[in-house]
């Protein structure tokens, strides 16, 4: 099918960029220039003259045609579309990035697409789609203190693998999800195409539309499954007893209860990305690690997901309290998940534990390094001992 897109996102990750593409095929102008979002995240700080130039390209682009432009330092695109009131319920997002997905958790359709299909929607606002087959997640119970929403994703990855959701549009429902915050929700969202999804979807409901109404003006369009629809499979899941949980190397979906990591020594920590660089997360690791000192050879980088969650957890003095700590600061952006931001690059031998939703060898830029991901909590517990820790001990 061909669909309307209401908002097209492109960052400064991908060559070509996708108006390098668009000008090819013969873009003039894009189709609706307050529509188009471009985003300087990948790399929040130039380190050489290729990622410079692609800044003021970008820059010359949305200059020229009065697009939007978040600068380096401003946030990570996932973030800063529902922070900054460009999503709401019943949008179709499509971005020039495989975690588009995120903006499922405010009942939006997010879809990750490739750069001539993201320069065929900037030229023209639509795209074709071919729709995919919905499979339904629904979860009970309640979580148990020192267990979050990244716990909840994990587990879910790891029954599911990272291949058991292909093209498939992933629904979470359920008291349990109810009851997390959206902030949280935008956690679990983020992970779906970690288990192959093409997008993922969570209801509205009142949390969610107030949490809308305070960052845009727009009015939302939500969308509810209808009384009749087709699943290609119902899972249910009761979160009750959830631990936390570890993805260990060099696989995402290589997933076990933290009691079956605990003890793997690591040598860096890391609190951020898309995933997980909100103030509640922020938040639970001060709340660790406030008073203390991280362990002896371990180094712990913070960064938070946006300006705006930079300065919350600066009046909060959350930030100072991972600075005492010994925690590292950096720009928001994606420093820390992905080594193309060359920020936080792992030595040989060195194991990281990280609240990052990829762990694929040389992900952080080093082949002879591994990630651990984990939960917040799980991760300042592990800087605290220079271990993989169990936080349940310490909340």
């Amino acid at each position: 099918m061909i669909a309307k897109v209401d908002l097209v996102m492109g960052h400064d990750g991908n060559r070509p960029q996708a108006y390098d593409v668009a000008h090819r095929m013969g873009m003039k102008a894009p189709f609706e220039p307050d529509r188009v979002v471009l985003v300087v995240d990948h790399a929040p700080l130039a380190f050489n003259e290729a990622v410079a130039s692609v800044r003021q390209q970008m820059r010359s682009f949305a200059l020229e045609h009065g697009v939007r432009l978040f600068e380096g330092g401003d946030g990570i695109c996932h973030q800063l579309l529902p922070e900054q009131g460009l999503v709401v319920p019943g949008d179709l997002v499509v971005g020039a990035d495989s975690h588009t997905c995120t903006a499922g958790a405010l009942n939006a359709l997010g879809v990750g697409v490739g750069g001539s299909d993201l320069a065929a929607a900037l030229m023209t606002g639509e795209l074709w789609f071919r729709v995919p087959e919905s499979l339904r997640l629904l979860f009970r119970g309640v979580l148990p203190p020192g267990v979050s929403s990244k716990d909840l994703a994990l587990m879910v990855v790891g029954d599911l693998k990272s291949d058991g959701a292909n093209y498939l549009s992933l629904e979470f429902a359920g008291e349990a999800i109810e009851a997390l915050s959206v902030a949280s929700r935008l956690t679990i969202a983020n992970m779906a195409i970690e288990m192959g999804a093409k997008t993922a979807l969570m209801e509205p409901d009142a949390k969610a539309a107030a949490w809308v109404r305070e960052r845009s003006t727009r009015v939302p369009r939500p969308v509810l499954p209808d009384p009749d629809a087709a699943y290609l499979e119902v899972r249910r899941y009761d979160v009750s007893n959830l631990a936390p949980q570890v993805a260990c190397p060099h696989e995402v979906d290589n997933v076990v209860p933290v009691m079956e990591a605990e003890g793997v020594p690591i040598r860096m920590g890391f609190l951020g990305s898309c995933t997980n660089g909100r103030l509640e997360d922020l938040d639970v690791a001060a709340r660790i690690l406030g008073g203390k000192r991280c362990a002896d050879g371990v180094r712990l980088l913070v960064t938070p997901a946006s300006r705006q969650v930079y300065l919350e957890a600066m009046a909060h003095g959350v930030l100072k309290t991972l600075v005492e700590a010994g925690a590292v600061v950096t720009p928001p952006g994606c420093t820390g998940c992905t080594g193309g931001a060359q920020l936080g690059v792992p030595g040989d031998g060195d194991s990281v534990i990280s609240t990052a939703n990829r762990n694929s060898r040389g992900r952080l830029g080093n082949p002879n390094s591994s990630v651990y991901l984990a939960s917040p909590a799980t991760v300042a517990a592990s800087v605290l001992e220079g271990k993989i820790a169990d936080p349940r001990r310490y909340l």
